[in-house]
C-alpha cells in the first residue's frame, strides 16, 4: 500500500513551529527576523513564489519586505540594491528570485549577496559549507526533501538513492545531503541526468528515487520497484482548457510505497 508523504501538511507544520519561536522571540523583546526578497520583472511564476514568500512571513510573524524592479534595471543597479540590503543591520536574510533578466549576470548577483544573508543558500561560501557538512543555508527544495525524510521517518542509511537531474539548485546538492555522514544520509547516491544510459536500470535498483527535472511523465510506473519511496519535486506546466491561463501545474505524486 502506497503512503503519501505530504508536502502539504509538512509544510504548514512547519510554519505553526516557526510561528510559536517568533511568538517567544517577541515576548522576550528579541529582534523579529525580517526577510527581503528581490523581483525582477514580472515572470508570472516568479510573482506566485514572491507573493507567497510574503503570506509566509506574514503568517509566521516575520517582517518582509519586497523591491520590485522593472525588467530592463541595469546589472549595476541591481547590485546595488543587494550592496544596500547587505549594508542593513535590520534584515536578516535576501532572496532575489530567479530568473532574472537575460542581461543581468545570475553568478554575480548571488556571489554579491552576503553569505549569512544568502537564505537561498545558493552562495559559493554556503554551498561550499554544505559540500563540508559544516552548518549553512541549504537551498530550499533540498531541505523541504530532508524535512520530509525526516518527518515520516524513512530510514536512508545504507541504502541505495538515484537523484534524477543535477540542477545547482536540487539535484547536486540533494546528491551530496544523501550521502554526508548524517541522517538523513549515509546513502549510496546515483545521479542520474541527460548523458545517463539506461536510466530505468538505476531506478530498479533505487530504494529512495528523488525525481528533480521538469519534465512531466518522465518516472513511470514501471522503472519503480516495489518498496521504493518516490519524491518528485520536478514542476511543469501542462494544457489545461478547463484553467483560465489554459495551463495547470502538475506535480507527480510523492509517496512512499
Amino acid at each position: 500500500m502506497a503512503i503519501i508523504l505530504d508536502g502539504n501538511k509538512t509544510s504548514s507544520d512547519i510554519r505553526i513551529e516557526i510561528a510559536e519561536k517568533v511568538k517567544v522571540i517577541k515576548s522576550q523583546g528579541g529582534k523579529i527576523p525580517h526577510l527581503a526578497a528581490i523581483l525582477v520583472g514580472n515572470d508570472g511564476a516568479s510573482e506566485t513564489y514572491v507573493s507567497n514568500k510574503v503570506k509566509d512571513c506574514e503568517q509566521v510573524g516575520f517582517v518582509s519586505t519586497l523591491k520590485r524592479f522593472d525588467g530592463s534595471v541595469s546589472e549595476a543597479e541591481l547590485l546595488a540594491e543587494v550592496q544596500k540590503i547587505n549594508a542593513d543591520p535590520d534584515i536578516d536574510g535576501l532572496i532575489v528570485q530567479l530568473p532574472v533578466p537575460k542581461h543581468i549576470s545570475v553568478d554575480k548577483v548571488t556571489d554579491m549577496i552576503k553569505p549569512e544573508k544568502d537564505v537561498d543558500g545558493f552562495h559559493p561560501v554556503n554551498v561550499g559549507r554544505m559540500a563540508k557538512s559544516l552548518p549553512a543555508y541549504i537551498s530550499a527544495t533540498p531541505y523541504g526533501i530532508l524535512q520530509l525524510i525526516e518527518r515520516y521517518k524513512i530510514e536512508t542509511a545504507g541504502k541505495h538513492c538515484v537523484v534524477i537531474g543535477r540542477s545547482d539548485i536540487v539535484g547536486s546538492p540533494m546528491s551530496m545531503l544523501l550521502s554526508r555522514k548524517a541522517y538523513p544520509g549515509n546513502c549510496t547516491v546515483t545521479l542520474c541526468h541527460s548523458r545517463t544510459k539506461d536510466i530505468k536500470a538505476m531506478t530498479l535498483q533505487a530504494d529512495i528515487i528523488i525525481a528533480a527535472l521538469g519534465i512531466p511523465g518522465f518516472l513511470t510506473g514501471d522503472m519503480v520497484r516495489d518498496g521504493a519511496v518516490v519524491i518528485d519535486v520536478g514542476i511543469s506546466r501542462v494544457e489545461d482548457p478547463s484553467k483560465k491561463s489554459g495551463f495547470r501545474s502538475k506535480v507527480t505524486l510523492i509517496l512512499m510505497k
